[in-house]
């Protein structure tokens, strides 16, 4: 057994999620009026499933940052064209990904660990990729400290793994630290040919 990881990560969770959701819940629901009225009628809130310890599937909440706005097919328009300057600064300070305090409550996920990706990855994973699995999601993690969406698919997913094997309270205590640093920054938010992160297809 493995104290910090079997036990006192979890207990850490939960008093810090719960405490922050507290402190939080002014500034949280100004942001959700906010978002509202800048999304266009899209709502405030992001929901969507995604793969959490073990591949078990729950629904991630997130703030929401794009309109659904549609081009004359009915298609939704180009990230790009779809984020709202509101939306913008919401994902460039992180602001967005704060609800998730609600899902690191609820034991979905962890405060820090592999980010939760797309359930349509799962089979596209190596033997190897698909051990980032073995612990909960996390809001920030390992490969956010080492270029977020700047990195290859290959290297975050190196990157996860090795946080898996290496868990520790000083390793978390560094991906903290390192995550203040890199949302007061700004920094690593898009990647070089998108404003989100490119799909992953198993190969890239």
């Amino acid at each position: 057994m493995k104290p910090y990881r079997d036990f006192f990560k979890r207990a850490i969770d939960v008093t810090a999620s719960g405490c922050a959701l507290l402190v939080l819940a002014v500034p949280l629901a100004a942001v959700t009026v906010w978002l509202h009225l800048a999304n266009k009628g899209a709502g405030a809130f992001f929901r969507q499933e995604r793969p959490g310890k073990n591949g078990k599937i729950f629904r991630v909440v997130k703030f929401k940052t794009m309109t659904d706005e549609r081009d004359a097919d009915g298609n939704l328009l180009p990230d790009a064209q779809r984020l709202t300057k509101v939306g913008r600064f919401v994902r460039s300070t992180s602001i967005d990904e704060l609800p998730q305090l609600w899902n690191v409550l609820k034991g979905d996920m962890s405060l820090i660990g592999p980010r939760p990706l797309l359930v349509q990855y799962l089979p596209l994973y190596s033997k190897e990729q698909a051990r980032r699995h073995e612990v909960r999601p996390g809001i920030t993690g390992w490969a956010q400290c080492h270029g977020r969406n700047t990195i290859s698919w290959q290297k975050k997913f190196e990157l996860d793994v090795w946080y898996v094997d290496n868990i520790s309270f000083a390793t978390d205590c560094k991906i903290i630290r390192t995550t203040i640093q890199k949302v007061i920054k700004r920094a690593d938010i898009s990647s070089e040919t998108s404003v989100t992160m490119e799909a992953f297809n198993g190969n890239n």
